[in-house]
């Protein structure tokens, strides 16, 4: 799958987009196939380094999201397969 990645802080350019592995749900975990991603200003002060908290690299941007879940982990109860969730 596709998705943006963050290497080294700093402006837009630090952005670039990567083959990564299909994610698995390990325990107490889901997947979400991810349908939308909002972009606000805090995660533009994380990518240039400016945030109290860094995120170790590479990190993947964006926790504002919503989608559908698409696998879950053992110990999972609250949602399931199909499900439509947000961040």
């Amino acid at each position: 799958m596709k998705a943006i990645r963050v290497h080294s802080f700093g402006g837009p350019e630090v952005l670039g987009l990567e083959e990564v592995p299909e994610p698995k749900a390990g325990p107490g975990q889901v997947v979400v196939k991810i349908k939308a991603v909002g972009v606000n200003p805090l995660d533009t002060y994380i990518r240039a380094g400016t945030y109290a908290r860094k995120p170790a690299l590479p990190y993947t941007p964006g926790s504002d999201t919503g989608g559908i879940v698409e696998s879950v982990g053992e110990g999972v109860a609250r949602v399931k397969k199909g499900d439509r969730v947000y961040t």
